[in-house]
């Protein structure tokens, strides 16, 4: 009876700890997979806020563009004697669109320099031409699309400094937790993304 009862006690020991021990395995992967769920969640927005920023950034510059376009446009109305060196802005113009950095050549420094040496030289020449007809003084057209340039041009370096405030938590993002990215985002390349400070650093 003695044996009996021994036997019954250690195996009530034995199946107590097995469940102890399969409970706590539990916990922990529940406590892996929420981790994880988490990072994930966090790693999305990040990935969510950059497009954004971005899109927001280069819809301005878009805006910005459109505005130039309209300038010269009204410049040919208001006067025609002026129509071939504006026909050559037209083509600068059209010439900036397809010199425009993406989120990937940006990483080579001379590809945002070049875009904002054609850019800011364009927004001078054509202020400056627009502000010397003497019916700038009045057209409140004109005077209406060189204030819209001029101020989309000032926004160019605080929506530059919220995509890299971005960047920069997301490059960090990846850097701390490297080791976890594979359960995160198995099927993108972990690669830092390339921030406008790198441009003004040069």
């Amino acid at each position: 009876m003695r044996t009996l009862l021994s036997g019954m006690v250690i195996t009530s020991c034995a199946l107590i700890f097995w469940n102890c021990d399969h409970k706590q395995a539990a916990a922990d992967q529940t406590m892996t997979f929420t981790r994880i769920d988490s990072l994930t969640d966090y790693y999305l927005a990040l990935q969510d806020s950059m497009l954004q920023s971005w899109n927001v950034m280069i819809h301005d510059d878009n805006q910005k563009i459109k505005a130039m376009h309209n300038l010269l446009h009204e410049l040919m109305v208001s006067s025609p004697e002026l129509n071939e060196q504006l026909a050559g802005y037209e083509q600068r113009l059209d010439q900036l669109v397809r010199l425009r950095y993406t989120q990937k050549t940006m990483a080579n420094t001379d590809v945002v320099e070049e875009y904002d040496f054609a850019s800011n030289s364009l927004v001078t020449e054509l202020l400056s031409l627009a502000e010397a007809q003497p019916e700038f003084t009045y057209n409140t057209t004109l005077q209406k699309l060189a204030d819209e340039i001029q101020l989309a041009d000032q926004r160019v370096n605080n929506y530059r400094e919220e995509y890299d405030a971005i960047v920069a938590d997301y490059n960090r993002f990846l850097e701390k937790y490297r080791a976890e990215m594979k359960d995160i985002d198995a099927h993108t390349p972990i690669e830092k993304r390339p921030m406008f400070q790198m441009v003004s650093d040069e």
